[in-house]
């Protein structure tokens, strides 16, 4: 289905903190905004309490992905227009901007903004894929009761792995978590309050070798980095909590990405660095220093290119914000606050020729 009679100013790509707050703000921009998602479940969505979302001393992952759901559909209407369950599939440039195409329907728009956030890294160790719902799981607030009152591992050594230790040590007989380096990444306040159930303890410097069992997991196998040697624990669970990777398969061939994938912004304003056109037009026109607009023959306003020195271009019409970006922290406070600096840019480019 083509909804070619529609061009939208914006299309917002994602329902987590950043997509949900850049929604918000572009319909209070009156900006005609196609929001979509397959759902508003992110990744604080298992948390049992989030105590750093600011406004709220605590508050379940579950409430606030209903806040932000709520928050968001209040504005639908002639302005917002919201498209749940569908997932983006590619980006692609047009002469008035960009299509993107979902599993449902193709739709035009002038502008995007990406905040489709990250998913969950796998253990690739020997027996890790064998045992995956079978011991070996990813989610503790999903499946951490069918372990009550056994002996279980974590794996991580971030505020997700402390987090996921935090509740499984509510009715797990133990629970041993288990970190690569020598330094835990997760917040110092966090560390503390966990390693202090005496039913918690933390190896170091221990790096994940092999998930050993039979029908069901029964041994998780890490290799001290000290001594060489491979070490054995009995357990029955096995938590892996080991990190993020983008959900930015979709925009690769038209945004820029680091060597993890992740969308590189300008931290200013959150354009991203678009890839540059195989061809450049014969009308293209450059100033003395190399850098200055490129237009093209078809190109219209919203498209106009600005060449950096790494050989991408910015300033095309595509920003993104949240865990898909390059920025060096991800967190939901953070994502929300990069989705407004962004829907203010894009009102201004949209605006201000």
């Amino acid at each position: 289905m083509n909804h070619k009679s529609t061009l939208y100013d914006l299309i917002i790509i994602g329902g987590g903190p950043a997509g949900v707050a850049g929604g918000v703000y572009a319909a209070r921009k009156r900006l005609k905004t196609l929001f979509i998602t397959k759902d508003f479940q992110g990744q604080s969505a298992v948390s049992e309490g989030i105590e750093n979302w600011i406004g709220n001393i605590k508050i379940s992952g579950t409430e606030l992905a209903k806040n932000l759901e709520n928050h968001l559909k209040s504005y639908t209407g002639e302005i917002l227009t919201v498209k749940e369950g569908e997932l983006c599939e590619s980006v692609t440039k047009t002469t008035e901007g960009f299509k993107v195409k979902t599993n449902e329907a193709e739709y035009d728009t002038k502008t995007i903004l990406v905040c489709t956030g990250s998913y969950r890294q796998k253990l690739t160790v020997p027996g890790a894929d064998i045992f995956e719902h079978k011991g070996l799981t990813y989610c503790a607030t999903c499946d951490g009761p069918l372990f009550a009152d056994q002996d279980v591992v974590v794996v991580g050594g971030g505020n997700a792995a402390f987090e996921s230790a935090s509740q499984l040590l509510a009715y797990c007989k133990s629970v041993t978590l288990v970190n690569r380096s020598a330094v835990f990444r997760a917040d110092p306040i966090t560390v503390e309050r966990v390693l202090a159930n005496p039913k918690m303890r933390a190896i170091m410097d221990a790096v994940p070798a092999e998930v050993k069992g039979s029908k069901f997991v029964n041994t998780f196998v890490y290799t001290d980095k000290k001594t060489g040697k491979n070490v054995e624990i009995p357990t029955t669970g096995i938590f892996v909590e080991i990190g993020l990777l983008p959900n930015t398969s979709f925009i690769k061939d038209i945004t820029k990405l680091d060597k993890w994938n992740h969308i590189i912004v300008d931290p200013r304003n959150q354009r991203a660095q678009l890839v540059p056109p195989p061809e450049t037009t014969p009308d293209a026109r450059r100033g003395e220093s190399g850098a200055g607009d490129v237009v093209g023959a078809t190109a219209t306003a919203t498209q106009r290119l600005h060449n950096n020195a790494d050989g991408g271009v910015s300033g095309g019409g595509i920003w993104a914000a949240g865990d898909c970006t390059d920025g060096l922290f991800h967190q939901n406070n953070i994502a929300a606050g990069d989705a407004v600096k962004a829907i203010e840019d894009i009102y201004n480019f949209l605006h201000t020729k």
